[in-house]
């Protein structure tokens, strides 16, 4: 089965894959911004996210074999990839497996070492959910708020409610796979995994994803990596600070 994606522009292909909950919704701006400076933008949902398909078969061995798929569907070659949180550990699995196929990449608030489960709260959050009471959006909402304070993180949730029919609301996620397998997101890029042609990191300034001390693995991996920080970012550093993200990764787009 093919991603379903967005793709907007003309020009040379820049793939996009978002992180662990998200979709190409949370995209949609800086896409459009790419994709004025003469790239053809994909931004894709991965499988069991956004309006992709559902599956029991849940790892970046078949996420990475999935845009493999879309890129022969669409005949992409040398493509350009940003990746965010869990897209960009798909990325980097992808740059190191099929090198051939990636040009450039951009790794945002991500690394290669291994991340012991930490969203436990949030699934508990999205669990505590009964969609049979066929509850409002306002509902819901209260619900995951009693385990999630901070707003902005509630609203990044709560982007994935739909109406599945009319009067009953579910998420476009596959909340029973991620429930079952929380560790998944985490797992570590094979130590042997390596991708010699240029890539950036950028991390958030505020975000503990990437350490000073994680450099060293960066570069057994990527050894013509370039490290970069992004001022006043957490980390989804491309959401809270959009405009120095984007004018550090076009930058090295464009080189």
């Amino acid at each position: 089965m093919l991603l379903h994606s967005k793709i907007e522009g003309k020009g040379k292909p820049l793939l996009i894959i978002h992180g662990f909950l998200g979709m190409s919704d949370n995209w949609k701006t800086l896409a459009s911004q790419y994709a004025g400076e003469g790239y053809e933008v994909h931004v894709l949902d991965l499988r069991n996210h956004g309006k992709s398909f559902h599956s029991e078969d849940w790892g970046y061995n078949f996420m990475v074999e999935d845009v493999v798929d879309y890129c022969k569907h669409y005949n992409l070659t040398e493509v350009a990839v940003i990746g965010h949180s869990m897209g960009g550990k798909v990325a980097m699995l992808l740059a190191t497996t099929y090198p051939d196929l990636v040009e450039k990449l951009i790794v945002a608030d991500i690394g290669p070492k291994f991340y012991a489960p930490h969203h436990q709260t949030i699934l508990a959050a999205l669990n505590a959910v009964d969609f049979s009471k066929k509850p409002s959006r306002a509902e819901v909402e209260a619900i995951v708020s009693e385990y999630i304070t901070d707003f902005g993180t509630r609203q990044f949730l709560l982007k994935n409610l739909y109406w599945v029919e009319p009067g009953q609301l579910g998420f476009r996620f596959n909340l029973k796979v991620f429930t079952e397998n929380p560790s998944v997101i985490g797992q570590v890029l094979p130590f042997e995994n390596q991708f010699d042609k240029k890539t950036l990191f950028l991390r958030g300034d505020k975000s503990d994803y990437i350490l000073d001390s994680d450099f060293e693995t960066i570069y057994h991996h990527f050894p013509n990596a370039q490290i970069e920080s992004v001022s006043n970012a957490g980390h989804w550093l491309h959401a809270e600070n959009p405009k120095e993200f984007f004018e550090k990764s076009i930058h090295y787009l464009n080189l």
